[in-house]
């Protein structure tokens, strides 16, 4: 068996990535600190006294730096007995040996550090990667060269594990011969969805970053309520509203665009050239200009294709595509958008390319009006208190919220009229609403479980709730049917049932 004893250490840029790294999770801190006691000129004492707070923060990025440099000079991987080996540490040295065979892919970011310097960096992701929430391995910068030559060593090991030579003197094939034979079996990628310009632009006019923005702004309030000077802000605020309703509410309008034009740069710029090919048994996803992405997900390790159906973007025949993976080679999430934003007339051609035993056709088994109160009646009864107490306390203006009834009640009609499931041979379609509408593809063998409940109600009126759990990444995925017939309900029981057919199950 071949063992490469050489060591490989990083690029000496990883030493400044990992300042950047250790620097960015204290951003807010440090921020606090300079503004908090800063700028305060009017203290007196020494002058060591009165920039106190820069002198911490010049103290601190210097530790900061001479922290990475040993993370990058104490760093080292090498090849040995079919295993990537890592070795880092100054004080406390930590090993780990990742056998190539538990290897599920191999991901690359390239930042903007990297790429002037035609770096990578590289995660390595196996089974385990999932329950850890971290990559198995991480190199942070190296060349691309040395990325490629890891995946060469991992087809090696692989290819030797697969072909276990009969003859004892078989063993001994030259490395270079091994490595020639990879690198001629080694095809281009398939090329299977390209979102255009056109199509990027929706998805960034339509994403939902406006709310994480706002969101993280809650967050950084709620944290730092007591350095916010909100009394002073006041004040401003109430001699600004003085100018009257209009400014107002020109300089709201102002500012939400302000953010919304935020997000839709983020969106643009993080799903820039997004691309989906085939590699042999993998898919891999590249996307991102100023931070170049590339992810690979084993199609052994996808559990559950589903697909959305936003009702705003259904309107501009749009859709998009997530699949749910077993964890691995998708790092921290377990939920990968596949097709972020796709025409709705093309989704079945290209999940075919991907998927071609998929059957990929609308479920045709449409709840009953047995079940229809259900998808309204809990919605109606907490909300009834809710416009009591609207119409008490602002009568008669409150009276306007009774208009919410029939709201509730057309939502859970919508809800209930676009429920539906179907068995296609070792395949179950179940079509569910929240409000987007989805629909999953999962095969019998990738449902870790199902359940069916029924409540009190639920068996005066003989229906039911089925459930098919889909393991994804750490937790699972849960495609529901609700409030549905009990004798279909345990149909898809019996189809679930291990040794059943589908045949036998149609057959009764």
């Amino acid at each position: 068996m071949m063992s490469e004893q050489q060591r490989y250490k990083l690029h000496w840029i990883s030493a400044l990535i990992e300042m950047l790294k250790t620097m960015k999770e204290a951003l807010l801190p440090l921020v606090v600190l300079i503004f908090a006691n800063g700028f305060n000129g009017s203290r007196s004492g020494p002058w060591f006294l009165q920039y106190l707070s820069f002198i911490i923060f010049g103290v601190l990025i210097i530790a900061l730096l001479i922290s990475g440099i040993i993370k990058w000079k104490r760093f080292v991987y090498w090849f040995e007995d079919d295993e990537l080996r890592i070795e880092s540490g100054l004080f406390v040295k930590k090993k780990r040996y990742i056998p190539f065979d538990r290897i599920q892919s191999l991901d690359y970011t390239e930042g903007i550090f990297h790429r002037p310097f035609g770096l990578v960096k590289v995660k390595v992701e196996t089974a385990g990667s999932s329950s850890l929430k971290k990559a198995e391995g991480e190199l942070t910068a190296i060349t691309k060269e040395a990325a490629e030559r890891i995946e060469i060593e991992m087809a090696e090991a692989k290819s030797r594990k697969k072909e276990k030579p009969v003859i004892e003197g078989e063993e001994a094939i030259l490395s270079d011969d091994i490595q020639e034979m990879v690198v001629e079996e080694k095809t281009p990628l398939q090329k299977v969805f390209k979102m255009t310009t056109k199509d990027l632009l929706i998805l960034a006019t339509t994403s939902g970053g406006i709310g994480v923005i706002l969101s993280g702004v809650a967050i950084f309030m709620s944290q730092f309520a007591d350095l916010i000077p909100f009394e002073w802000m006041y004040e401003e605020i109430s001699a600004f509203i003085k100018f009257g309703v209009l400014i107002v509410a020109i300089a709201i309008f102002l500012g939400l665009l302000a953010v919304w034009i935020l997000s839709v740069g983020m969106t643009f710029l993080s799903h820039y050239d997004f691309t989906v090919s085939l590699d042999k048994e993998d898919i891999v996803i590249t996307r991102g200009l100023l931070e170049k992405k590339r992810v690979t997900v084993p199609l052994k390790r996808i559990q559950s294709v589903v697909l959305v159906e936003n009702p705003f973007r259904k309107l501009f025949g749009y859709a998009s595509v997530k699949i749910h993976s077993a964890g691995g080679g998708v790092g921290e999430s377990s939920r990968i958008n596949l097709f972020p934003l796709v025409k709705r007339s093309q989704v079945e051609t290209h999940l075919a390319e991907i998927f071609p035993d998929l059957h990929l056709k609308e479920p045709v088994n449409k709840l009953t009006s047995r079940g229809k109160p259900f998808y309204y009646r809990i919605d109606f009864l907490w909300m009834l208190p809710v416009i009591g107490a609207l119409i008490y306390f602002f009568f008669p203006y409150g009276l306007f919220s009774l208009a919410i009834i029939p709201v509730i009640i057309a939502f859970g009609l919508w809800q209930h009229r676009s429920a539906a499931y179907e068995i296609v041979d070792h395949q179950l379609i179940m079509r569910f609403r929240m409000f987007s509408l989805q629909t999953a593809y999962t095969m019998k063998k990738r449902i870790q479980s199902m359940e069916m409940k029924q409540s009190y109600f639920h068996r005066r009126k003989d229906v039911a709730t089925i459930t098919a759990n889909v393991k994804s990444g750490i937790g699972s995925f849960h495609a529901t049917v609700q409030h549905m017939e009990v004798e279909e309900a345990e149909k898809i029981l019996e189809w679930y049932e291990k040794g059943k057919q589908p045949s036998e199950v149609a057959q009764e």
